[in-house]
Protein backbone atom coordinates (compact mmCIF):
# COMPACT_ATOMS: atom_id res chain seq x y z
CA UNK A 1 0.00 0.00 0.00
CA UNK A 2 0.98 3.55 -0.27
CA UNK A 3 1.09 5.59 2.55
CA UNK A 4 -1.28 8.45 2.15
CA UNK A 5 -0.21 11.09 5.05
CA UNK A 6 0.31 14.94 4.86
CA UNK A 7 3.55 16.61 5.29
CA UNK A 8 3.95 16.97 9.26
CA UNK A 9 5.59 20.38 9.37
CA UNK A 10 3.10 23.38 7.79
CA UNK A 11 6.16 23.99 5.44
CA UNK A 12 6.86 20.49 4.44
CA UNK A 13 6.39 19.17 1.10
CA UNK A 14 5.39 15.76 0.09
CA UNK A 15 6.75 14.88 -3.34
CA UNK A 16 7.25 11.32 -5.56
CA UNK A 17 9.78 10.12 -6.84
CA UNK A 18 11.07 6.88 -8.58
CA UNK A 19 13.75 5.34 -5.92
CA UNK A 20 16.58 3.58 -7.96
CA UNK A 21 16.13 -0.20 -7.86
CA UNK A 22 19.06 -2.38 -8.23
CA UNK A 23 18.38 -6.47 -9.32
CA UNK A 24 21.31 -8.49 -7.24
CA UNK A 25 20.86 -10.98 -9.60
CA UNK A 26 22.00 -9.11 -12.43
CA UNK A 27 25.75 -8.86 -13.52
CA UNK A 28 27.71 -7.92 -10.57
CA UNK A 29 29.69 -5.37 -12.13
CA UNK A 30 26.51 -3.48 -13.57
CA UNK A 31 25.30 -4.05 -9.84
CA UNK A 32 28.04 -2.01 -8.59
CA UNK A 33 27.64 0.66 -11.20
CA UNK A 34 23.97 1.17 -10.15
CA UNK A 35 24.87 1.22 -6.35
CA UNK A 36 27.62 3.98 -6.60
CA UNK A 37 25.59 5.91 -8.96
CA UNK A 38 22.45 5.95 -6.47
CA UNK A 39 24.37 6.32 -3.30
CA UNK A 40 26.47 9.75 -5.11
CA UNK A 41 23.12 10.77 -5.98
CA UNK A 42 20.55 10.21 -2.99
CA UNK A 43 22.36 7.68 -0.63
CA UNK A 44 19.31 5.56 -0.98
CA UNK A 45 18.44 2.48 -3.29
CA UNK A 46 16.05 0.00 -3.17
CA UNK A 47 17.21 -4.13 -3.49
CA UNK A 48 15.80 -7.18 -5.12
CA UNK A 49 16.70 -10.42 -5.28
CA UNK A 50 19.04 -9.76 -2.25
CA UNK A 51 19.24 -13.42 -0.75
CA UNK A 52 17.90 -13.13 2.60
CA UNK A 53 15.52 -16.10 2.74
CA UNK A 54 11.78 -15.89 2.37
CA UNK A 55 11.23 -18.41 5.50
CA UNK A 56 14.12 -16.89 7.97
CA UNK A 57 12.27 -13.32 7.49
CA UNK A 58 8.93 -14.67 8.32
CA UNK A 59 10.03 -16.54 11.36
CA UNK A 60 11.45 -12.99 12.59
CA UNK A 61 8.02 -10.90 11.87
CA UNK A 62 6.21 -13.57 13.78
CA UNK A 63 8.28 -13.23 16.80
CA UNK A 64 8.38 -9.80 16.82
CA UNK A 65 4.41 -10.05 15.80
CA UNK A 66 4.01 -11.90 19.23
CA UNK A 67 6.37 -10.01 21.30
CA UNK A 68 4.66 -6.70 20.59
CA UNK A 69 1.56 -8.13 21.45
CA UNK A 70 2.13 -8.76 24.80
CA UNK A 71 1.19 -6.54 27.69
CA UNK A 72 3.15 -3.24 28.26
CA UNK A 73 4.47 -5.49 31.52
CA UNK A 74 5.30 -8.02 29.75
CA UNK A 75 7.46 -5.86 27.17
CA UNK A 76 8.77 -4.07 29.68
CA UNK A 77 10.47 -7.20 31.26
CA UNK A 78 12.44 -7.34 28.01
CA UNK A 79 14.81 -4.66 28.88
CA UNK A 80 16.91 -2.48 28.93
CA UNK A 81 18.92 -5.09 30.72
CA UNK A 82 21.76 -1.82 30.08
CA UNK A 83 21.26 1.15 27.67
CA UNK A 84 20.33 1.29 25.46
CA UNK A 85 19.51 -2.87 24.80
CA UNK A 86 16.38 -3.96 25.17
CA UNK A 87 12.93 -2.91 24.71
CA UNK A 88 12.12 0.76 24.64
CA UNK A 89 8.75 2.63 24.41
CA UNK A 90 7.79 6.55 22.77
CA UNK A 91 11.60 7.55 23.89
CA UNK A 92 14.27 7.55 21.52
CA UNK A 93 17.82 8.50 22.98
CA UNK A 94 18.97 10.16 26.11
CA UNK A 95 18.10 13.76 24.94
CA UNK A 96 14.39 14.20 24.57
CA UNK A 97 13.33 12.87 21.08
CA UNK A 98 10.28 11.00 21.49
CA UNK A 99 8.02 9.01 18.84
CA UNK A 100 4.84 6.92 18.27
CA UNK A 101 7.33 3.74 18.76
CA UNK A 102 7.80 0.68 20.24
CA UNK A 103 11.40 -1.29 19.72
CA UNK A 104 14.17 -3.77 20.41
CA UNK A 105 17.61 -2.63 20.26
CA UNK A 106 20.01 -5.66 20.07
CA UNK A 107 23.75 -6.01 20.01
CA UNK A 108 24.41 -8.12 17.38
CA UNK A 109 28.38 -8.84 17.76
CA UNK A 110 29.16 -12.79 17.60
CA UNK A 111 30.09 -12.71 21.16
CA UNK A 112 26.95 -11.05 22.75
CA UNK A 113 24.06 -12.20 20.16
CA UNK A 114 23.52 -15.00 22.78
CA UNK A 115 22.21 -11.92 25.05
CA UNK A 116 19.39 -11.28 22.96
CA UNK A 117 17.35 -14.12 25.27
CA UNK A 118 18.09 -12.43 28.21
CA UNK A 119 15.81 -9.69 26.54
CA UNK A 120 12.88 -11.27 26.24
CA UNK A 121 13.39 -13.97 29.27
CA UNK A 122 9.91 -13.04 30.31
CA UNK A 123 8.45 -12.00 27.11
CA UNK A 124 8.33 -15.07 24.98
CA UNK A 125 10.86 -18.46 24.25
CA UNK A 126 13.97 -17.06 24.39
CA UNK A 127 15.81 -19.76 22.42
CA UNK A 128 12.61 -19.56 19.73
CA UNK A 129 13.37 -15.58 19.59
CA UNK A 130 17.43 -15.98 19.18
CA UNK A 131 17.31 -18.55 16.97
CA UNK A 132 15.03 -16.02 14.67
CA UNK A 133 17.64 -13.21 14.99
CA UNK A 134 20.62 -15.42 14.94
CA UNK A 135 19.08 -16.63 11.57
CA UNK A 136 18.24 -13.23 10.25
CA UNK A 137 21.25 -11.63 10.82
CA UNK A 138 23.50 -14.10 10.20
CA UNK A 139 21.72 -14.03 6.62
CA UNK A 140 21.34 -9.74 6.39
CA UNK A 141 25.49 -9.67 7.61
CA UNK A 142 26.44 -11.43 4.41
CA UNK A 143 24.19 -9.31 2.23
CA UNK A 144 25.71 -6.38 4.03
CA UNK A 145 29.43 -7.34 3.16
CA UNK A 146 28.08 -8.15 -0.42
CA UNK A 147 27.16 -4.34 -0.54
CA UNK A 148 30.50 -3.20 0.92
CA UNK A 149 32.31 -4.50 -1.47
CA UNK A 150 30.60 -3.98 -4.45
CA UNK A 151 29.99 -0.19 -3.19
CA UNK A 152 34.23 -0.29 -2.83
CA UNK A 153 34.33 -1.93 -6.67
CA UNK A 154 32.28 0.74 -7.85
CA UNK A 155 33.78 3.30 -6.67
CA UNK A 156 37.78 1.64 -8.13
CA UNK A 157 38.80 1.85 -4.47
CA UNK A 158 42.43 -0.18 -4.50
CA UNK A 159 41.07 -2.18 -1.35
CA UNK A 160 37.95 -3.45 -2.01
CA UNK A 161 37.29 -5.44 0.75
CA UNK A 162 37.81 -2.07 3.27
CA UNK A 163 34.45 -1.77 4.70
CA UNK A 164 33.37 -5.51 4.64
CA UNK A 165 36.35 -6.11 7.18
CA UNK A 166 35.38 -3.64 8.94
CA UNK A 167 32.42 -5.40 9.18
CA UNK A 168 33.04 -8.78 9.65
CA UNK A 169 35.41 -7.88 12.47
CA UNK A 170 35.12 -9.74 15.39
CA UNK A 171 34.71 -6.63 17.53
CA UNK A 172 32.75 -4.88 14.78
CA UNK A 173 29.60 -2.42 16.58
CA UNK A 174 26.36 -4.17 14.35
CA UNK A 175 23.05 -3.30 15.83
CA UNK A 176 19.86 -4.73 14.94
CA UNK A 177 16.53 -2.46 15.35
CA UNK A 178 13.00 -4.44 15.53
CA UNK A 179 10.75 -1.16 15.15
CA UNK A 180 7.06 -1.63 15.67
CA UNK A 181 4.66 2.02 14.69
CA UNK A 182 1.26 1.07 15.80
CA UNK A 183 -1.54 2.77 14.57
CA UNK A 184 -2.07 6.56 14.30
CA UNK A 185 -4.27 8.71 13.48
CA UNK A 186 -2.72 12.28 12.44
CA UNK A 187 -6.13 14.24 12.19
CA UNK A 188 -5.82 14.04 16.36
CA UNK A 189 -2.37 14.97 16.61
CA UNK A 190 -0.64 16.52 13.19
CA UNK A 191 2.87 17.21 14.81
CA UNK A 192 3.32 13.33 16.55
CA UNK A 193 5.51 11.14 14.30
CA UNK A 194 6.77 7.49 14.38
CA UNK A 195 10.84 8.35 14.37
CA UNK A 196 11.99 11.85 13.52
CA UNK A 197 14.47 13.31 11.33
CA UNK A 198 17.80 11.90 11.18
CA UNK A 199 20.77 10.40 9.75
CA UNK A 200 22.31 7.17 11.01
CA UNK A 201 25.96 7.18 11.98
CA UNK A 202 27.12 3.97 10.93
CA UNK A 203 28.80 3.36 7.59
CA UNK A 204 25.21 1.72 5.80
CA UNK A 205 21.73 0.44 7.21
CA UNK A 206 19.57 -2.29 5.97
CA UNK A 207 16.25 -2.25 6.29
CA UNK A 208 13.25 -4.57 5.56
CA UNK A 209 9.64 -3.68 6.31
CA UNK A 210 6.10 -5.66 6.49
CA UNK A 211 3.93 -4.58 3.71
CA UNK A 212 2.87 -0.91 5.32
CA UNK A 213 4.38 1.78 4.28
CA UNK A 214 5.69 5.00 6.25
CA UNK A 215 9.21 5.69 5.54
CA UNK A 216 9.83 8.73 4.32
CA UNK A 217 13.44 9.98 2.69
CA UNK A 218 14.54 13.38 2.36
CA UNK A 219 16.69 15.14 -0.82
CA UNK A 220 16.31 18.62 -0.02
CA UNK A 221 15.31 20.30 3.38
CA UNK A 222 11.54 20.59 3.73
CA UNK A 223 10.60 17.75 0.75
CA UNK A 224 9.79 14.66 1.60
CA UNK A 225 9.77 11.55 -0.48
CA UNK A 226 7.27 8.59 0.75
CA UNK A 227 8.66 4.86 0.04
CA UNK A 228 6.18 2.54 -0.84
CA UNK A 229 6.93 -0.51 1.05
CA UNK A 230 7.85 -3.76 -0.53
CA UNK A 231 8.09 -6.76 1.49
CA UNK A 232 9.86 -8.61 -0.77
CA UNK A 233 12.55 -5.94 -1.08
CA UNK A 234 15.26 -4.41 1.41
CA UNK A 235 16.21 -0.55 1.11
CA UNK A 236 19.91 1.08 1.91
CA UNK A 237 20.47 3.97 2.83
CA UNK A 238 24.17 5.95 3.61
CA UNK A 239 25.00 6.71 6.40
CA UNK A 240 27.41 9.77 7.96
CA UNK A 241 30.56 7.57 8.05
CA UNK A 242 30.30 6.43 4.55
CA UNK A 243 30.35 9.89 3.78
CA UNK A 244 33.33 11.12 5.55
CA UNK A 245 35.35 7.70 4.19
CA UNK A 246 34.25 8.53 0.54
CA UNK A 247 34.67 12.29 0.66
CA UNK A 248 31.98 13.24 0.47
CA UNK A 249 31.17 11.57 -2.60
CA UNK A 250 28.32 9.34 -0.59
CA UNK A 251 25.31 11.21 0.28
CA UNK A 252 24.30 10.20 4.22
CA UNK A 253 20.73 10.33 3.98
CA UNK A 254 18.25 12.38 6.01
CA UNK A 255 15.26 10.02 6.87
CA UNK A 256 11.77 9.56 9.21
CA UNK A 257 9.29 6.95 9.96
CA UNK A 258 5.90 8.02 10.15
CA UNK A 259 2.77 5.89 11.42
CA UNK A 260 -0.19 4.56 8.73
CA UNK A 261 -3.60 5.51 10.16
CA UNK A 262 -4.68 2.42 10.04
CA UNK A 263 -2.15 -0.65 10.13
CA UNK A 264 1.03 -0.83 12.69
CA UNK A 265 4.13 -1.32 10.61
CA UNK A 266 6.72 -3.12 11.72
CA UNK A 267 10.49 -3.16 9.97
CA UNK A 268 13.97 -4.67 10.76
CA UNK A 269 16.95 -2.10 11.09
CA UNK A 270 20.24 -3.84 10.28
CA UNK A 271 23.07 -0.95 11.28
CA UNK A 272 27.12 -2.11 10.10
CA UNK A 273 29.28 -0.21 12.20
CA UNK A 274 33.22 -0.89 12.80
CA UNK A 275 34.71 -1.47 15.65
CA UNK A 276 34.62 1.27 18.04
CA UNK A 277 38.80 1.86 17.56
CA UNK A 278 38.32 1.65 14.18
CA UNK A 279 39.83 5.24 12.72
CA UNK A 280 37.35 6.71 10.34
CA UNK A 281 38.91 8.97 7.50
CA UNK A 282 38.65 9.53 4.03
CA UNK A 283 40.08 7.12 1.73
CA UNK A 284 43.12 8.40 -0.12
CA UNK A 285 41.42 7.48 -3.51
CA UNK A 286 38.95 10.27 -2.95
CA UNK A 287 41.60 13.41 -1.64
CA UNK A 288 43.00 15.42 -4.59
CA UNK A 289 44.93 18.63 -4.67
CA UNK A 290 41.19 19.63 -6.25
CA UNK A 291 39.52 18.33 -3.21
CA UNK A 292 41.43 17.52 -0.25
CA UNK A 293 40.01 15.84 2.58
CA UNK A 294 36.81 17.71 4.09
CA UNK A 295 37.05 16.15 7.56
CA UNK A 296 39.32 15.49 10.29
CA UNK A 297 40.05 11.68 11.35
CA UNK A 298 38.34 10.49 14.27
CA UNK A 299 37.31 7.27 16.08
CA UNK A 300 34.08 5.45 15.59
CA UNK A 301 33.84 5.63 19.38
CA UNK A 302 34.51 9.45 18.90
CA UNK A 303 32.05 9.91 16.41
CA UNK A 304 29.31 7.24 18.33
CA UNK A 305 29.64 9.79 21.54
CA UNK A 306 28.91 12.85 19.88
CA UNK A 307 26.03 10.85 17.80
CA UNK A 308 24.22 9.83 21.39
CA UNK A 309 25.13 13.78 23.02
CA UNK A 310 22.77 15.23 20.46
CA UNK A 311 19.13 15.26 19.10
CA UNK A 312 18.24 13.37 16.47
CA UNK A 313 18.28 15.71 13.75
CA UNK A 314 20.94 17.26 14.35
CA UNK A 315 24.46 17.36 12.38
CA UNK A 316 26.87 15.54 13.49
CA UNK A 317 29.55 15.63 10.72
CA UNK A 318 29.86 19.41 11.55
CA UNK A 319 32.04 18.90 14.53
CA UNK A 320 34.62 17.36 12.42
CA UNK A 321 34.39 19.20 9.19
CA UNK A 322 37.77 20.55 8.84
CA UNK A 323 36.93 24.26 7.84
CA UNK A 324 34.06 24.01 10.77
CA UNK A 325 34.22 26.49 13.59
CA UNK A 326 33.45 23.70 16.20
CA UNK A 327 37.00 22.43 15.80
Amino acid sequence: MVLATPAIGKSEKIQEFQIPVIDFSAERSEVCKQITKACEEYGFFKVINHGIPENCIKKLEDEGTEFFGKSALEKQAAGPAKYPWGYGSKNIGLNGDTGEIEYLLLNVNPDSISQVSQFVSSATDPMQFSSAVEDYVEAVKKLACNIAEMMAEGLGMTDTSVLSRLIRAVDSDLMFRINYYPPHDHQLNPNSIGFGEHSDPQFFTILRSNGVSGLQISLEDGVWIPVTSDPAACFVNVGDILQVMTNGRFKSLKHRAVNDPSESRMSFGYFSGPPLDAKITASPEFITPDKPSLYKPFTWAEFKKTAYSLRLKENRLKFYELSSKHE
